[in-house]
C-alpha cells in the first residue's frame, strides 16, 4: 500500500511542478509585452494581468506539493486564461509568430 502512496505522490508533485512551470511562464510572458499591446488587443491592461499571473505565480509556489487544493486550482486557472486567451491576442496584435516570414 506503500508503494500506491508514493506513486500518488510522485504523480502529484509532478503535476505541481507542470502547473508552478505554467504559471511562471505565464507571469514572465506577461512582462514581455507593452501596455500597448493589451490595449490593442482589447484585453485588460497589463498591471491587471501582472497581478493575476503574479498571485497566480505565488500561489503556485505555495501548493506546489499540494496542488489539487482549492489554491492551487484557482493559480492554475489564472494562468491557463492567460495563456489561453490573452497571449494568442497579444501575439497576433504584436505580429509574433505569424508565419508571415517564412520562406516557404
Amino acid at each position: 500500500m506503500s508503494l500506491f502512496y508514493g506513486f500518488q505522490s510522485l504523480v502529484l508533485t509532478v503535476l505541481g511542478v507542470a502547473a508552478l512551470g505554467c504559471e511562471l511562464f505565464a507571469f514572465v510572458d506577461a512582462l514581455r509585452h507593452p501596455e500597448a499591446a493589451y490595449a490593442a488587443a482589447g484585453k485588460r491592461t497589463r498591471t491587471f494581468w501582472l497581478i493575476v499571473t503574479g498571485v497566480a505565480l505565488l500561489f503556485g509556489v505555495v501548493t506546489v506539493f499540494n496542488v489539487i487544493s482549492l489554491p492551487g486550482i484557482i493559480a492554475f486557472v489564472g494562468a491557463a486564461v492567460y495563456l489561453a486567451d490573452v497571449r494568442p491576442a497579444l501575439r497576433h496584435v504584436r505580429g509574433i509568430g505569424s508565419g508571415q516570414n517564412r520562406p516557404w
